[in-house]
């Protein structure tokens, strides 16, 4: 099972000599010997980080540090590190999806934080790794209780809605429960060539994470029990994987070709009155240049399945990569301490990223501006790092998930045949893996 590290935030804070007096000059002090050096990372192209390249000429110009980034489709990005690393390539900052941590820290891919927080002379005097949600930084930046990566990219599963559309069906409010949503909301709302709801289904990972493991947890389902053996045939992720079946009628036609972008889209233009996105979109759906939503824009939790409500969790983290030189890695450390600071987390928040720092959410105007904040934390305070396994046999399972997820949802297999599917191919590579004869450490 995932271990708590609870005792690793407060060790890691004390390696970090943290004191309660802010020094507004460390980062500058902190990088005049590293003036001139270039780090690269990868970046995606998505709210947050167009939010921190719009922030970026701040950082540069107190630093003299060379921030190079290359913007690449989510599906090719763990491929694209991997390949950089295990070449010795040039990234000196890893991109961690919460998927990936095992993975990347297993192979010695990334360092641990306590490598540079025992330097105090590049470490924030006000980092306070406790400042950060703890379920954040326990999901997408630790393993085997050491911390690795620091939050950046943050998400939660939310029910972004067209309050408009659902007010003229009748409804003065979301739907509250999953079933509500299909069985009352979803008649009501699909006509005239509108559709009540849009759930992300490409193949790939947004099948596998998305849109498959959305209707495991809140049903009661899970992909792995307790012995990690296929969980997919229980009478609880039959239901919730029969029940996605029974809800494509209120979608579009084609909806396991939406990626995130088409769903987005599909409610910024009126086509869906619902979708379950990440709170990241939520830029997205105020800008009035890619959203006629207007004051119709409503966010609210996701809603409740028979199990209670499990919301997606998703996210990235920001590590140093081993691969670095001494002096690129430690002014990649400065840029993650900076790009997940509580100094520049209302600057972030307001160019369109999720910070993972709980402070600025307690700020009175930034929870009246942004409608998908009080949902957002509600959803952090109670949350399931395994909504999809941080394990390092992850992405092979992910591709098996994605083949016959999408082949459930098109009617190539049944609910129960593409479940045993996924199961024995699973466990095969899980066996391989040496988790059934006590080699491997479960869950982190």
């Amino acid at each position: 099972m995932r271990k708590l590290i609870h005792a690793t935030l407060c060790a890691a804070t004390m390696l970090a000599g943290a004191t309660t007096i802010a020094r507004a000059d460390w980062l500058e002090d902190a990088a005049k010997p590293l003036a001139g050096t270039e780090i690269s990372g990868i970046f995606l192209d998505r709210p947050g980080y167009r939010a921190i390249i719009k922030l970026l000429p701040e950082f540069e110009k107190k630093t003299g540090i060379k921030v190079n980034y290359e913007i690449v489709p989510y599906e090719n990005t763990r491929e694209k590190e991997v390949l950089n690393f295990t070449s010795q390539g040039d990234l000196t900052m890893a991109l961690v999806d919460l998927v990936w941590i095992g993975e990347f820290a297993e192979n010695g891919w990334i360092e641990p934080v306590e490598k540079f927080t025992a330097d105090a002379s590049i470490t924030d005097p006000n980092l306070k790794l406790e400042g950060f949600f703890p379920l954040l930084l326990d999901a997408f930046g630790s393993w085997g209780g050491k911390v690795y990566g620091l939050p950046f990219d943050n998400y939660s599963g939310l029910l972004f809605y067209n309050s408009c559309m659902l007010k003229d069906a009748g409804f003065d409010g979301p739907p509250k429960t999953w079933d509500e949503l299909k069985d009352v909301y979803g008649p009501k709302l699909t006509a005239d060539g509108k559709y009540a709801f849009a759930l992300q289904s490409l193949r790939g990972e947004t099948q596998s994470a998305d849109s498959f493991m959305r209707v495991l947890w809140p049903f009661g389902g899970s992909l792995l029990d307790k012995d990690f053996k296929s969980n997919l045939n229980s009478a609880e992720s039959q239901k919730g994987l029969q029940f996605r079946q029974d809800l494509m009628k209120y979608m579009p036609p084609g909806i396991v070709s939406f990626d995130h972008a088409e769903a987005v889209n599909a409610l910024a233009q009126g086509q869906v009155a619902m979708i379950t996105e990440w709170s990241a979109f939520y830029g997205t759906l105020t800008d009035p240049a890619t959203s006629k939503l207007g004051d119709c824009l409503a966010v609210a939790p996701e809603p409740e399945g028979p199990a209670g409500r499990l919301p997606a969790l998703g996210g990235f983290s920001l590590a140093v990569a081993s691969q670095a030189s001494d002096e690129q890695k430690k002014a990649t450390w400065l840029f993650i301490q900076w790009a997940t600071s509580e100094e520049i987390a209302r600057a972030y928040v307001e160019a369109g990223g999720v910070s993972g720092r709980m402070a600025i959410y307690n700020e009175a105007d930034i929870k009246a501006k942004y409608k998908f904040v009080e949902p957002m934390v509600a959803s952090w305070q109670k949350g399931v790092p395994e909504f999809r396994p941080r394990f390092p046999a992850w992405p092979a399972i992910s591709e098996i998930v994605a083949e016959f997820g999408s082949k459930m949802m098109l009617g190539e297999v049944t609910v129960e045949g593409g479940a045993k599917e996924i199961g024995t191919r699973m466990e095969a590579i899980l066996e391989k893996e040496g988790y059934y004869d006590g080699k491997k450490e479960k869950l982190q």
